[in-house]
């Protein structure tokens, strides 16, 4: 029986949202609503899962068809990311990348913070091969299970539950929030828009090659997912985008 004091302290997980990526099997997406709701959380994404809905997503999820029922389907990972201020890959391994990467219960740590004001998403990949790196491009940080080197490989809906119940466990503690708990942080939404016009730029004047712009934006992204950008700095970043390519005249004396 959960306390009334522990009921308001686990109703920061509301403001948390759990996204799979080109989910292959119905019955992990099944899997994950459950490990899901044992811990507290109910809103699931899913972008372009094979099967879906699927009655043997439903067999698996047992109690948590509620769930299931109200998932949101989406084309793109931009679209499921849509109104989230921070967004966490779950990543199986380490990659060649230069985001922050640290084990789930730092990063549990880290979201609930976060979520204390914002919306933060979990991003798990297919169940093939995770995440791409273009999927982690759009995350903040990467954060890793660290089960066993010699066989370290988990099934999607059991690292869904390790994650789920490190949140779980985060939020339950007395917790003692930095002076930057209350910054708001941008959006995904705006921070994808200052990338957009940050490309346009860059090719206007002439920096960004139009025939390859791949590899400098997926550097460009990186340099700023390590910043985590508030709200008021991608307003000020784009302000000096926008002049950089229509300069203000200066008032003739």
């Amino acid at each position: 029986m959960t306390s009334t004091s522990e009921h308001s302290k686990l109703q920061i997980l509301q403001n948390f949202r759990v996204i799979l990526c080109q989910t292959s099997h119905p019955g992990n997406i099944g899997s994950a609503a459950r490990a899901m709701k044992t811990m507290g959380l109910q809103h699931l994404y899913l972008v372009k899962p094979d099967s879906f809905p699927d009655a043997h997503a439903t067999a698996l999820s047992t109690g948590a068809a509620d769930l299931l029922e109200n998932a949101i389907v989406t084309n793109t990972l931009t679209e499921a990311l849509s109104g989230c201020a921070f967004a966490i890959g779950m990543s199986a391994r380490k990659r060649s990348l230069s985001h922050e990467l640290v084990n789930v219960r730092a990063a549990a740590n880290t979201a609930i913070e976060i979520a204390n004001t914002q919306t933060v998403a979990l991003v798990f990949g297919t169940e093939m091969s995770g995440l791409t790196n273009e999927e982690l491009d759009h995350c903040q940080l990467l954060a890793m299970i660290p089960a066993n080197a010699e066989y370290s490989s988990l099934n999607l809906a059991a690292a869904v539950q390790i994650m789920c119940y490190e949140l779980r466990m985060a939020a339950l503690e007395d917790a003692t929030f930095s002076q930057n708990a209350h910054i708001e942080l941008a959006t995904i939404d705006s921070v994808e828009g200052f990338y957009k016009h940050l490309e346009e730029t860059l090719l206007h004047i002439g920096y960004l090659n139009p025939v390859a712009p791949k590899k400098l934006m997926e550097r460009m992204r990186r340099i700023y997912a390590r910043i985590r950008l508030e709200k008021e700095e991608v307003n000020l970043l784009r302000g000096i985008l926008t002049l950089t390519v229509t300069p203000k005249k200066h008032d003739k004396y």
